[in-house]
């Protein structure tokens, strides 16, 4: 029955999506924004001239050859001409089938990390899967030809492989992320850590249970705990036998690793085409600024009346830490805050008037704001309490890894690793998950308000300029 219920939901996303496709490539013909350079690209591979490269595009042509895969049959079989089926809705309709890939991927997802969970039901489970399919970030972009929805598509594949121990199909799949957008090697790497982790995780209980200690591998309260992890973690990997058990397991994604290495030796750097607005620095802002976006986007399970007296209660018990923790986040966003010069420059996104309504209102706003960060950091930890410690370690690692390098605040940046979060927490009950559902509908809803209606022009540009993420 859950089967057939969820059937049911992928054909009536698919549906409803197909119908906003169809309005969206009505109102917008042509290429918008970054399509101006992803389409032309397209085409020339449909084209069959793969050597033809525009500097302007920074990320590898994953999303051009798995196009030109999918469309140059159709346009045989069908006898279509190239004009048709290389058009600009024909390469977005690419990232409709993705977005179907996606739901189905969440799904199962869902289904893998909590199958231990009884108390979990079918209706939580295909919900779940449609709200973070709706996720506003990814669903906006799975209408415009645009890298985010193959690329998740592809993340999502490769640790859904990677939780059935399928490693080398798991590297596999790695790679066409990676060929999509170079940064997903961070989550490659995330992979090789959930195995590592899950080792970490089961020898350390194995200790535990020799040393007679019912103390479990949780995020650890005390510092003397967090001393004996250390020293176990170290001990662990030192051990030749237990770094052979690790390597034979991580093989393939060790050597995407070293692939990966090779590139940017190769490369001279990450970013393939031009490089001046994408140069690498340590915005550790940004971790506070995923940490809020996350706080508003799961606000149904992470904000009660329960949670703000629980972090209270912890703020007085642990005073000195949270002190602490304050006076290192003003350091960093004194220091560290880099505002690029596309946040302030570019109206079309909404980041422009976030930064421009909130932190251009007074130079001492982004300090006001430390707390929120704290309260959204604690909330953020507090639903991953459930996940081992080196998970949480793994987890964090690329996290960071992923955000602190960019200059630019791009919330597009944040979808991978907000949904490899918000898979990895406690199933939320049905209330919270309908409500959750309800809010990103909402944010959809607008968003596609905003980029239908709310149109404009620029004095130096004839053409219509539009709202969005």
């Amino acid at each position: 029955m859950e089967r057939v219920l969820f059937s049911a939901v992928v054909s009536s996303n698919f549906l409803a999506a197909s119908v906003l496709f169809a309005a969206i490539n009505r109102a917008q013909r042509g290429p918008y924004m970054d399509e101006e350079f992803h389409v032309p690209q397209a085409q020339r591979f449909c084209s069959g001239s793969f050597s033809e490269w525009d500097p302007m595009i920074t990320t590898l042509p994953g999303l051009y050859l798995v196009s030109t895969g999918i469309i140059k049959p159709v346009s045989w079989l069908l006898g279509w001409t190239e004009a048709v089926v290389c058009s600009t809705a024909m390469l977005r309709f690419i990232n409709l089938l993705f977005n179907t890939g996606n739901l189905y991927l969440l799904y199962v997802l869902l289904c893998r990390i909590h199958q231990k969970d009884k108390a979990t039901s079918a209706f939580q489970r295909i919900v779940s899967a449609l709200t973070l399919a709706s996720f506003p970030l990814l669903y906006f972009f799975s209408f415009l030809y645009y890298t985010d929805a193959g690329s998740t598509f592809f993340i999502l594949f490769t640790y859904l492989m990677c939780l059935y121990e399928s490693h080398k199909i798991a590297a596999c799949l790695g790679f066409c992320a990676f060929m999509f957008r170079q940064t997903n090697i961070i989550w490659i790497i995330f992979c090789a850590g959930h195995v590592v982790a899950q080792k970490l995780t089961e020898a350390w209980k194995t200790d535990l249970v020799k040393k007679k200690d019912e103390r479990t591998a949780c995020i650890p309260d005390l510092t003397e705990e967090a001393k004996k992890l250390g020293r176990f973690f170290w001990e662990y990997i030192l051990s030749l036998k237990n770094l052979k058990v690790l390597i034979l397991l991580t093989w393939p994604y060790i050597i995407l690793i070293v692939g990966f290495l090779l590139f940017l030796c190769l490369n001279g750097g990450i970013v393939v085409g031009d490089r001046t607005n994408h140069e690498i620095s340590l915005n550790f802002p940004q971790l506070y600024y995923f940490f809020s976006f996350t706080l508003v986007f799961s606000a149904s399970h992470l904000v009660s009346s329960q949670k703000i007296n629980s972090f209270l209660h912890s703020v007085k018990m642990h005073a000195l830490l949270y002190i602490g923790f304050g006076i290192v986040s003003l350091l960093l966003i004194w220091k560290f805050t880099y505002v690029h010069k596309f946040l302030v420059a570019d109206n079309r996104h909404y980041t422009f008037y976030i930064w421009k309504n909130i932190f251009q209102r007074h130079e001492m706003i982004k300090y006001v704001l430390v707390p929120a960060y704290i309260f959204a950091a604690w909330t953020f930890v507090e639903a991953l309490k459930y996940k081992s410690i080196f998970w949480i370690l793994a987890y964090f690692f690329c996290l960071a890894a992923a955000t602190i390098p960019q200059q630019l605040l791009e919330f597009r940046y944040f979808i991978v690793p907000y949904l490899i979060y918000r898979l990895n927490i406690p199933m939320p009950s049905s209330f919270k998950i309908v409500a959750e559902l309800a809010l990103y509908c909402l944010v959809n809803v607008l968003t596609l308000y905003c980029f239908f209606n709310k149109t404009f022009l620029w004095p130096d540009r004839k053409d219509i300029q539009r709202f969005m993420w």
